[in-house]
């Protein structure tokens, strides 16, 4: 062995007292621990994600040196061990990691036990009952929590022989409980479909493990349907048949004819749906079951509503409207134009309409002065919009209460509708706001819900980004040749030709440069540097905004990139911001969860549609504030923007992300005072034309661009050319 070379093999136990970075993709953390020697904590690098603050581990790996940081050890893998002294067991049990006992009631019970505490926990938990001030009732609870932090103990040690990390392997023992290891062992491609947060990636890796061959039936279906699924992610309800195998081809890395055999047996047993569509010159399509039947679904129902000879607003189709809009005018004391004239005329006399425009061409208005005169005759309207802010925004223009379409519906648990077509929403007509959001599962689920005879109007601005969910409703809508009347605002009013936001919205949709001088709220500060970019941002929205303009950072700034990755993109910034606005302190309490930490005050969004929360669920996309954090029980309080207090078991944190910036894509739907858009080369594969418009429009009062005038360039230039495969226009057309 050389005088430098590291020593490998060297096994090292002691307890974790710190997380200083963590690298949720990767696994790579670096931390400090407490070898029980005296002396300085020691550095420790490597695959550590998962291990908790406050848990004895053994680690096998290797010493080595750094020329900065000096003597490390490199972890290649751990395990967690139970501490065997007074002091560690006192530290494991006040971390926390046993829901219901906090540092007091540690201390109260080391000092009672001694160094049997964890013993009596294991083996006697009823004699807990002896400790002073401990109820029988919290007495139950640190036994179950034992017991199954004892249960999830043997699944994790299983799964981290096959490369599953800890967070993930909690999640399959909630969904299997004592069956995980079998199921795991004998059906690991169950694993993508049932429990969140598992793709096919993770699953096969799985497979691989527990020796599931490589060209096995099983396999190979798994990986159509994830390829499937994956491509809905990008917004497709379905793929033509050859992209399908040949995508499946390159992710399984096996024969084509095997890809071809198992396609077939797939839609013999109705996991897949096969359908040849004519109208796109008999093109073979491959659909998931749910986004076939949604699209089938979606078409009939929609046409059912237009055709149907009830109607619900027949007033309006005798409507004296001279008087009518005479009435308005003094109502509102403002004329309507005449394409605002056209729409409001529209949406009352046509039982399904859409309402598009760019911003300051009078959307909002229209919107008012259709839902005052529908309330002049007694009819009963019902607002709503996909998302919690678009909700309150809708409800303050129009004076009238608005919900998201989750909450009109009542989702439950598993994704079904309090309301649909046996129980229809009890309505006149809906307005529904922000409509370029809705995907095709969600449009399905409304329409549905709908009683013959209902005015339905959609309103939204379609040269936004489509929604984030599969297909692109209210463009198939507007298609041409579909029977679906519409109107398109067009005409800027001249109090909105004096935002430099407004103006420069315009520019950038008919694919010119925005003016950036001489502006009172539309900023460009120019910089090529990728990571100069990041450090800029977090200056302006944490230091310069505030200053000038008065604003909160975290409530009235919102930070939009077009990319997760790289160093000015959401997860960076995301940890800059966090620093700069929520920073530690001693004395606030904070959770760390895979490579994010969460605090008392953070800025949040939810990454999943989660039915089981709230009243009628949480959905993928809803923002809030970190409001309550509980390291004893374990629990992590968001107030969100619906004004709703959800709570987060610690376990299931990983459905929470930081939001001081979020992608482009997330901030559908949301409007805030001011925005923050980093535009860098690095995101060049993501800059178009409607991923620029789309941020721009989310700013009520104010832009700032960061970046390089090159990135700026090439979305202006840039038209969104890539379609999504869906065939709900065509389904709509007269048959």
């Amino acid at each position: 062995m050389g005088a430098n070379e590291p020593f490998r093999g060297a096994v090292l136990e002691a307890v974790l007292e710190r997380i200083t970075y963590a690298n949720e993709d990767t696994g790579y953390t670096v931390a400090r621990v407490d070898t029980g020697r005296g002396g300085d904590l020691v550095t420790v690098v490597g695959a550590l994600l998962g291990a908790q603050p406050g848990e004895s581990i053994r680690m096998r790996g290797r010493w080595g040196s750094h020329p900065q940081y000096g003597k490390q050890f490199h972890v290649d893998d751990y395990t967690t061990v139970l501490p065997a002294t007074i002091q560690g067991i006192r530290r494991y049990l006040g971390s926390g990691l046993i829901k219901g006992i906090g540092p007091v009631l540690a201390d109260r019970i080391v000092e009672y036990f001694g160094v049997d505490a964890l013993d009596v926990i294991e083996q006697q938990p009823q004699r807990l009952i002896e400790v002073p001030k401990l109820g029988p009732k919290r007495t139950k609870l640190i036994a179950a929590a034992w017991e199954e932090q004892k249960a999830i103990k043997e699944v994790m040690v299983f799964l981290q022989g096959v490369g599953v990390s800890t967070s993930l392997a909690v999640r399959i023992f909630k969904q299997y409980n004592e069956k995980s290891i079998d199921v795991v062992r004998e059906e690991p491609y169950r694993l993508a479909s049932d429990v969140w947060g598992i793709g096919f990636r993770t699953a096969d890796t799985i497979a691989k493990a527990v020796g599931i061959p490589h060209d096995s039936p099983q396999r190979i279906k798994a990986g159509l349907q994830f390829t499937l699924s994956e491509s809905t992610s990008d917004g497709h309800c379905y793929l033509p048949e050859h992209r399908l195998i040949a995508e499946a081809v390159k992710i399984l890395q096996v024969d084509t004819g095997a890809v071809i055999d198992c396609l077939a047996e797939l839609v013999d047993e109705e996991g897949v749906v096969r359908e040849v569509l004519p109208e796109e010159d008999d093109e073979v399509a491959i659909y998931l079951v749910p986004f076939h039947r949604a699209e089938i679904s979606l078409a009939g129902q929609l046409r059912r509503l237009l055709n149907d000879d009830a109607d619900r607003m027949s007033a309006f189709a005798t409507v004296d409207w001279d008087r009518a809009l005479a009435w308005l005018r003094k109502r509102t004391g403002s004329d309507l134009a005449p394409e605002q004239e056209q729409a409001v005329r529209l949406a009352l006399t046509s039982k399904v309409a859409v309402l598009t425009g760019g911003p300051g061409c009078g959307k909002s208005f229209t919107v008012r002065s259709i839902v005052e005169l529908a309330a002049a005759k007694q009819a009963r309207v019902v607002l709503a919009a996909p998302t919690g802010r678009a909700a309150k925004r809708l409800s303050e223009l129009t004076g009238h209460e608005a919900s998201t379409v989750h909450r009109l519906l009542e989702l439950k648990p598993g994704g079904d509708a309090a309301y649909d077509k046996d129980r229809p929403l009890d309505a006149d007509l809906v307005v529904v706001d922000e409509a370029s959001m809705v995907d095709l599962l969600l449009a399905n689920k409304l329409v549905k819900a709908l009683a013959p005879g209902t005015h339905l109007l959609l309103v939204g601005d379609v040269d936004q980004l489509p929604s984030v969910g599969a297909g692109e409703v209210l463009r198939d809508m507007l298609a041409t040749g579909t029977p679906i009347p519409h109107v398109r605002l067009t005409h800027i009013f001249r109090q909105a030709q004096e935002s430099g936001v407004v103006t420069n919205a315009h520019r950038i949709n008919a694919g010119e440069h925005p003016h950036t001088k001489g502006l009172s709220d539309f900023f460009l500060f120019s910089v090529d540097d990728i990571e100069e970019t990041a450090t800029l941002t977090v200056d302006i929205v944490a230091n310069r905004i505030p200053r000038k303009f008065g604003l909160d950072p975290r409530r009235d700034v919102q930070v939009l990139v077009p990319t997760h990755r790289g160093p000015a993109g959401a997860g960076s910034l995301n940890s800059l911001l966090q620093e700069a606005l929520t920073p530690s302190k001693p004395n606030l309490p904070e959770r760390r969860f895979g490579g994010r930490v969460f605090r008392v005050g953070d800025k949040v969004t939810q990454i999943r549609n989660n039915y089981d929360k709230g009243a009628n669920g949480v959905f993928n996309g809803t923002l809030g504030v970190v409001t309550g954090l509980d390291t004893v029980e374990q629990t992590l309080t968001v107030r969100t923007d619906e004004d709703e207090e959800v709570g987060y078991e610690f376990s299931e944190l990983d459905e929470l992300t930081h939001a001081y910036a979020v992608t482009i894509h997330r901030s559908q739907g949301s409007e805030y005072p001011c925005v923050v858009i980093p535009i860098t080369t690095s995101a060049w594969m993501m800059l178009q034309r409607n991923l620029l418009y789309t941020a721009v429009t989310r700013a009520k009062k104010i832009v700032v661009l960061v970046g390089s005038a090159r990135a700026i360039g090439q979305a202006v230039r840039t038209a969104s050319t890539g379609r999504r495969f869906t065939t709900l226009d065509h389904r709509l057309q007269p048959r």
